[in-house]
């Protein structure tokens, strides 16, 4: 059903402050936007860190720039610069700082939804069910398509992608060259991400499949770690196009949810200690 909103921007929804500037956000459904003020000496290292406890600032960010100007750094020596009347687009894992003595207001149209929020966890090791994403045949894609289209492709994909992470409040850890990792803290909210990216993919004409365990991960400044992140690329791989498989674990977490899944059985995966149950999600939810 077609729908019209609009809200006052003198009246946001949220306000998040942190040390130096604040974040005011809006939202309007399923899409958030945010206005970012940030006042002269902000930087994310010194003043968002210590909220975010991760080492750089995880969020893709797609914004416009009102006043103010602002530099942007990565960790293998990136920078941008950016001013009044720019738009820009940043990838996750950056710092950020205002220059000059005057404050930076941007409004941001990706990775609002929890920008400025702690992480859930220590900041070290938390517990996550994880989302791993893979493109099948990508290489024979690839060929037929030629470089330049599938370049273009594969951008639109990341993009649609990265969408639907920040609708379903999931963080991404890292691109796979074909695909991404990211992490969610709810079992429910990944799976209707797979789902939603699963679609969203078809549109543009790629076949994915998907991968999601639950389990211990470290956070890395530009990627996360651990048994449970092998697991989930190793599961990831036995899927086929537009399949989500799921592990025992999560699976687990998913039982008084209305979603309905397939037993695929005991599997032993490269690498891991363990069998792995497996069980793929099906089309149909769960009746009653």
């Amino acid at each position: 059903m077609a729908r019209m909103q609009r809200k006052l921007l003198s009246t946001p929804d949220e306000v998040r402050p942190f040390t130096h500037g604040r974040a005011e956000i809006w939202e309007l459904g399923d899409a958030v936007i945010g206005k970012q003020i940030f006042e002269p000496g902000w930087r994310w290292s010194t003043d968002v860190k210590p909220v975010a406890l991760t080492d750089t600032c995880e969020y893709h960010h797609l914004g416009i720039v009102m006043s103010g100007r602002l530099r942007f750094l990565t960790p293998d020596g990136l920078e941008m610069e950016v001013g009044p009347r720019m738009i820009f687009e940043v990838q996750p894992d950056h710092d950020a700082w205002v220059l000059g003595d005057e404050p930076c207001v941007i409004y941001d149209f990706a990775g609002m939804r929890t920008f400025g929020r702690p992480l859930v966890g220590s900041g070290q090791r938390v517990l996550a069910t994880i989302m791993c994403t893979d493109i099948v045949d990508s290489t024979v894609m690839a060929v037929r398509l030629g470089d330049a289209v599938w370049r273009d492709l594969i951008a639109e994909q990341t993009s649609a992608t990265r969408r639907e992470l920040d609708r379903y409040r999931g963080r991404e850890a890292t691109t796979t060259g074909d695909g991404i990792l990211a992490t969610f803290d709810g079992a429910e909210r990944a799976i209707h991400c797979a789902t939603a990216i699963l679609g969203a993919s078809s549109e543009l004409g790629v076949a994915l499949r998907i991968g999601v365990h639950t389990g211990e991960v470290e956070r890395l400044s530009d990627n996360i770690r651990g048994i449970a992140v092998h697991t989930v690329t190793r599961i990831t791989a036995l899927a086929e196009a537009g399949q989500v498989l799921v592990s025992g674990t999560t699976y687990g977490l998913l039982a008084e949810t209305n979603l309905r899944f397939v037993d695929r059985g005991v599997h032993d995966l490269k690498g891991i200690p363990r069998p792995v149950e497996l069980w793929q999600l099906a089309s149909e939810p769960r009746q009653g």
